[in-house]
């Protein structure tokens, strides 16, 4: 009996050892993974709706951080958010003057983030206190991030700034083609889309460009958050073309900017969803990674809006497998252990036979061949990759809803009785 229940406390250890804070955007290198492994089926712990009645459904929600118990995020209703996650009960809010879009980063005192009133703010974590504010004079709706000694971030067809600590403006950099602007910050080199329609590695210390992808496009263009290993980066790209909306799929040298491989697909569509340059373009942009890469072991797996989600193998760029949905993903991925997380569109009508409802959800399948594994409808669509910590899962929908839901089985709860057997136990 003593040897199971050590063996039972040695699981829980393990359990609680591969529970990790979410403070970077899309995790470690931008891979939109964490190794921490969450198993469904999975129930509400609590929910919240953080607009008021009658505003207008999101497009976007961009997503939190979370440092221990502690969850922080904005809303398009100009407030910025610290809850925790256990209770659902609100340690503080701060009000901006408009809407707040941008991805926050926290350091160990403050939590820095932009408004649609032109600021960045830097917030002092414990107290919702503001320390300093930068104002900017047009919108910021991007990633906001500290990397050594800088705060980094853009406003929207303005520049992009790197301020000190203090919130001083240190140098900045023409942004006059970008807003809803994502980048990736790696061994002091900033990954991005600076200037004109191109991406390119912009190296920090010497203010130089290492290299740019020139792209001869004179429609609309996106380019997703890009993800990292030791020698590549892996991006997309999303060019709206009047008719039909064009992907391109990419994995480069980081340091030189050599092609290693390039894959073009178009747009899947549904029959239920119109196609048009709002449902596939405009609104996908205001989510600053719905294009965004996933990566596992050799794979780079991406959602892209539509209805295919798309692995890739990382090394030469074949297709590994496929996965055909009824209807467009709404979110980015998120993988945990083998299984990835992501949101799916609904939609309600009628036909002859009467009215029918495919409600919104959070899917989960299997990362290593896409077989689904478990669903959660949700009020709404899910707006942010779903971020995972501590056993639970965290994401905000389009009906204004914020959702934690956590593991149904919680070993924690399970084995604490045995623990007492044991004889060290006090």
């Amino acid at each position: 009996m003593i040897r199971i229940i050590y063996v039972l406390f040695f699981i829980f250890f393990l359990q609680c050892s591969n529970q990790f804070n979410w403070i970077e955007y899309r995790g470690k290198k931008g891979s939109g993974s964490t190794q921490e492994n969450i198993l469904p089926p999975l129930g509400l712990k609590w929910k919240i709706k953080i607009q008021e009645e009658g505003m207008r459904k999101k497009r976007a929600f961009n997503p939190p951080i979370i440092i221990g118990n502690i969850i922080y995020f904005g809303s398009p209703d100009g407030n910025f958010y610290a809850f925790e996650i256990d209770t659902g009960y609100m340690k503080w809010i701060f009000k901006t003057k408009g809407a707040v879009n941008s991805v926050p980063f926290a350091d160990d005192k403050n939590v820095y983030f932009g408004s649609n009133d032109g600021n960045v703010y830097a917030v002092n974590r414990e107290t919702g206190e503001k320390v300093w504010s930068y104002y900017t004079g047009r919108t910021v709706q991007s990633l906001v991030l500290r990397y050594k000694d800088y705060i980094i971030f853009t406003s929207d067809t303005g520049a992009t700034y790197f301020l000190d600590l203090d919130g001083n403006p240190v140098f900045t950099l023409p942004n006059p083609v970008w807003s809803h602007h994502t980048f990736q910050v790696y061994d002091d080199v900033v990954y991005w889309a600076p200037q004109g329609r191109r991406f390119g590695a912009f190296k920090i210390d010497t203010k130089e460009f290492l290299w740019f992808v020139n792209v001869n496009a004179p429609y609309p263009l996106w380019y997703s958050f890009p993800a990292i290993d030791e020698k590549k980066i892996y991006f997309s790209s999303s060019f709206f073309k009047g008719t039909d909306v064009e992907f391109n799929y990419y994995a480069m040298d980081r340091i030189t900017g050599e092609l290693i491989w390039q894959k073009t697909d178009s747009y899947r569509g549904s029959l239920f969803f119109p196609l048009n340059e709002r449902t596939t373009f405009l609104d996908h942009v205001e989510l600053l990674d719905y294009l965004a890469p996933a990566l596992w072991k050799d794979l780079v797996i991406y959602t892209s809006g539509d209805t295919l989600i798309r692995a890739f193998d990382k090394n030469t760029g074949k297709i590994v497998w496929t996965k055909e949905l009824r209807y467009p993903t709404s979110s980015a991925p998120t993988i945990a252990g083998n299984r990835m997380y992501f949101g799916v569109n609904g939609i309600s009508g009628s036909t002859d036979s009467g009215l029918f409802v495919s409600k919104p959800k959070l899917m989960c399948i299997s990362v290593e061949d896409g077989t689904t594994i478990w669903e959660y409808e949700t009020e709404g669509a899910v707006l942010n990759s779903p971020l995972i910590s501590n056993g639970r899962i965290i994401f905000g929908t389009d009906d204004n809803i914020f959702y934690v839901l956590e593991e149904v089985f919680n070993f924690s709860e399970i084995l604490q009785p045995l623990f007492k057997l044991l004889p060290s136990y006090k």
